[in-house]
């Protein structure tokens, strides 16, 4: 077995970690770009979504360096993405690809045995021992909540660093140097260093930059290359920015799905306008609007790919949030047709209102 995974966001260096830990052979695909977005269109259902085009541009990528077994996350609710893996082997087949597929669907819709099941099946050609495959993805998973962590300080500091860029410079610095280690103890070392880096970094507390939440499908909102790197560029700006949605969230909240003590926080905040689960991320998208808020933010930035059932739903409440409370929201809808150059225009002036405003409410205007 050589396995292989779509990209989203940072989850590419907790996997690299995972499988140097277990001993598996596997080709991480070539970071997105305009090259797999195109190989995936190509062979894509015109009207699916961009995420689903990406990712196919990822499999044949690395399947052209080997890969025969593709590992992705599922859904079962009535969300596009429930069908992707059916989807997706079936284009695969037709392209003449003969691959495995291991699905990591949540545990409530498939059961616990039936995950652990599939998480055994991904270790199956390891020659670890159980401790040692056990240590492995601990360790993963540290790795990629620190990387997680990482990038949220760095996000939200950018505002407020003294030399501009520092924490971009850092963040990057980071990755790259983690991705040239094979030893996952050495990768999770380097991390935590690179976090007391950041957490050093010099920084006006004096200043107030303005703070911008970002919501929407959780894979435009993780994966740089679908939102044009919008957080690299709100950084550039001197913009403090966060997101809830991380590999790390979205770990844990299938974990605990099963009980149902999952996100409490977003169910709680987002129960006055959308009370149900319809698929997707709706509903975090709702209830993170509204705790952006609460913390101060001032305003926030919705993304999604054209097409996308839940965030639809979500765009059309967003509205009476941004009247209720007074708070700004941006909708930004992104395929493989969005322009760059209006899509950047358009968040640049988004920053412009927001600063405006503050400079109303201050002057009292």
């Amino acid at each position: 077995m050589k396995a292989t995974f779509p990209h989203m966001g940072n989850i590419y260096i907790a996997v690299k970690a995972l499988f140097d830990g277990l001993g598996i052979d596997y080709i991480i695909p070539p970071q997105n770009s305009t090259e797999a977005l195109n190989i995936g269109t190509k062979y894509s259902p015109e009207e699916i979504c961009l995420p689903f085009k990406i990712m196919i541009g990822n499999y044949i990528q690395a399947i052209e360096q080997g890969a025969d077994t593709i590992i992705l996350t599922g859904s079962c609710g009535p969300c596009r993405f429930g069908e992707y893996c059916e989807l997706q082997m079936n284009l695969m087949k037709s392209l003449g690809y003969d691959l495995n597929f291991i699905v990591l669907d949540m545990p409530k819709d498939i059961g616990i045995n039936e995950l652990l099941k599939r998480f055994k099946k991904i270790g199956s050609t390891s020659t670890k021992s159980k401790l040692e495959k056990f240590k492995a993805a601990k360790n993963a998973i540290q790795i990629m909540h620190l990387i997680d962590e990482i990038e949220a300080l760095s996000h939200y500091l950018a505002g407020y660093e003294r030399n501009k860029g520092e924490c971009k410079r850092l963040l990057q610095e980071c990755k790259k140097e983690a991705m040239k280690l094979s030893n996952p103890n050495e990768m999770l070392s380097l991390i935590k260093e690179y976090k007391k880096r950041i957490e050093y970094v010099s920084v006006d507390i004096n200043k107030d930059p303005v703070k911008i939440a970002l919501i929407g499908e959780i894979y435009t909102v993780i994966e740089p290359y679908s939102n044009f790197y919008i957080e690299d560029k709100l950084m550039d700006y001197g913009v403090s920015s966060k997101r809830g949605m991380t590999p790390t969230w979205w770990l844990k909240n299938m974990a605990l799905s099963p009980v149902k003590l999952n996100s409490l926080n977003i169910k709680k905040s987002s129960r006055e306008y959308l009370s149900m689960e319809i698929g997707g991320h709706a509903r975090e998208c709702i209830g993170e609007a509204i705790l952006s808020y609460k913390e101060g933010f001032d305003g926030a930035i919705q993304i999604f790919p054209l097409g996308c059932m839940p965030e639809i739903v979500s765009k059309s409440i967003l509205p009476s949030i941004s009247r209720d409370y007074e708070f700004p929201i941006m909708s930004l809808v992104v395929d493989d047709m969005t322009g760059e150059a209006g899509y950047i225009t358009r968040v640049e002036a988004f920053i412009d209102l927001l600063e405006r405003r503050r400079d109303n409410v201050l002057y009292g205007s």
